[in-house]
C-alpha cells in the first residue's frame, strides 16, 4: 500500500530540516574562517605601511601561523559536508577559500618573488587538490586568487617608491607580465574569471608607468650584470639619502 499524502510531505519535511541543520553549521564555520581570512589581511597589509617592508619576514611569519587556524578550521568544515556535496554547498565558502587563496599567493611571493602552485595554496590551508579526496581548492578559485593578487602588487609598486625601494617595482612588473603572459594560454570561459584577467591587464599597466616614472625621474636602478636588482635598489636609496 502506497504512503499517503501527509506521510509523503513528512519525510519531504525531515529532509528540509536536515538540509537547513547542515547549512548553518556551514554558514557558523565559514563565519571563523572569515575572521581568520581578516586577520591574516590586517598582518600582510602592514607591507604598504611605513617601515613595513623591513617587517615582510615577520608579518610573513604571522600569517602562516594564521593558515594554520585556518586549516583547522577548514577540517571543521569538511567534516560537515555530506560526501560529494562539496559543489552543493560550494557557494557558502567560495568568497573566503579565495581570499585565502589570494593571501597565500602574497605570502609566499613576498617570502620568494614567486608564484605560489595551488599545491603550495592547498597545503597552506590543509585542503585537498583532487575532488575525489574531498574537500579541497577548486581550480577556479585557485585562478581568481592569483588574479587578486594583481592589483594587491600594484599596490605594492606603488607603495614600495613612497618608502625608497626603487628595485622592488621592477621586479613586480616582471612577475605580472609572466603573470599576464601565463593567463593568456588559458581559454577562460568563466565569466568572472575573464573579467578579473581583464582588471590584470590594467594592474600590469599601472606598475608599467610606475617604471617608466622612475626612468624618466633617473631613479631606476641599474640592473646591470654583476649587480642584482635588490642591491641596486639600497644603492639608490641610499643616494636619495
Amino acid at each position: 500500500m502506497s504512503a499517503s499524502i501527509p506521510e509523503i510531505f513528512s519525510t519531504f519535511q525531515e529532509y528540509l530540516d536536515s538540509e537547513q541543520d547542515i547549512r548553518e553549521d556551514i554558514r557558523a564555520s565559514v563565519k571563523d574562517i572569515e575572521q581568520t581570512a581578516r586577520e591574516i589581511l590586517t598582518v600582510l597589509q602592514s607591507i604598504h605601511q611605513d617601515g613595513g617592508i623591513k617587517e615582510i619576514p615577520a608579518s610573513c611569519s604571522r600569517a602562516r601561523k594564521l593558515f594554520e587556524v585556518a586549516g583547522t578550521q577548514f577540517a571543521k568544515l569538511a567534516s560537515i559536508i555530506p560526501v560529494d556535496h562539496y559543489y552543493k554547498y560550494h557557494d557558502h565558502w567560495r568568497f573566503v577559500i579565495q581570499r585565502l587563496a589570494f593571501l597565500a599567493a602574497l605570502t609566499v611571493y613576498l617570502e620568494s618573488g614567486q608564484l605560489a602552485s595551488r599545491e603550495d595554496v592547498a597545503a597552506m590551508m590543509c585542503v585537498k587538490i583532487r575532488r575525489e579526496d574531498g574537500f579541497h581548492l577548486d581550480l577556479e578559485d585557485y585562478l581568481m586568487g592569483v588574479l587578486q593578487l594583481s592589483s594587491e602588487l600594484s599596490r605594492f609598486a606603488v607603495n614600495s617608491v613612497t618608502s625608497g625601494d626603487y628595485s622592488r617595482p621592477l621586479q613586480i612588473s616582471r612577475f605580472m607580465a609572466e603573470l599576464s603572459a601565463g593567463f593568456r594560454l588559458l581559454n577562460l570561459k568563466n565569466d568572472n574569471l575573464r573579467k578579473r584577467f581583464d582588471a590584470l591587464k590594467y594592474d600590469v599597466k599601472k606598475v608599467e608607468e610606475v617604471v617608466y616614472d622612475l626612468t624618466i625621474r633617473g631613479l631606476k636602478p641599474d640592473t646591470s650584470p654583476g649587480m642584482p636588482a635588490a642591491a641596486a635598489g639600497d644603492s639608490a636609496a641610499e643616494e636619495k639619502a
